[in-house]
């Protein structure tokens, strides 16, 4: 594994906390569906600044321009995180019987799905090397 796909999944993982931690707090006040794509707006500012600090080179453009383009790849994985979580919390795990913690284990599965995508989005097109 290369030390920058490391970082990524490093900051990451805090980013994915913060996740996780906010949706479990939401859960308490709004639906699990609305909790989930608040919760992962706040885990996707936490991961902007993280990767952007510590785990890729600068791309020369803008900051408003990379936030924009990280927006972008990470409005396509909440999608996907979105499906995966809300799709075994509400129709899978009742399904198969599955109680123990389903929400959260639903949650944890979900962020996790997009990790590798993610990854290539940002490197080849969020924080991508502005030719000059």
């Amino acid at each position: 594994m290369n030390l920058e796909f490391f970082r990524f999944l490093l900051a990451g993982g805090v980013a994915a906390f913060f996740n996780i931690m906010s949706r479990w707090l939401l859960s308490s006040v709004v639906p699990f569906d609305v909790a989930v794509v608040v919760a992962y707006l706040i885990g996707m500012g936490t991961a902007f600044i993280l990767t952007r600090s510590f785990v890729f080179e600068r791309s020369d453009r803008h900051v408003r321009s990379e936030a924009l383009r990280f927006a972008l790849v990470n409005m396509l994985a909440l999608i996907q995180v979105w499906i995966v979580s809300v799709g075994l919390a509400e129709f899978i795990f009742p399904r198969v019987g599955f109680v123990w913690h389903s929400e959260l284990i639903a949650h944890i599965v979900g962020v996790l799905s997009p990790v590798a995508v993610s990854y290539l989005g940002h490197k080849y097109f969020t924080f991508e090397k502005v030719l000059k």
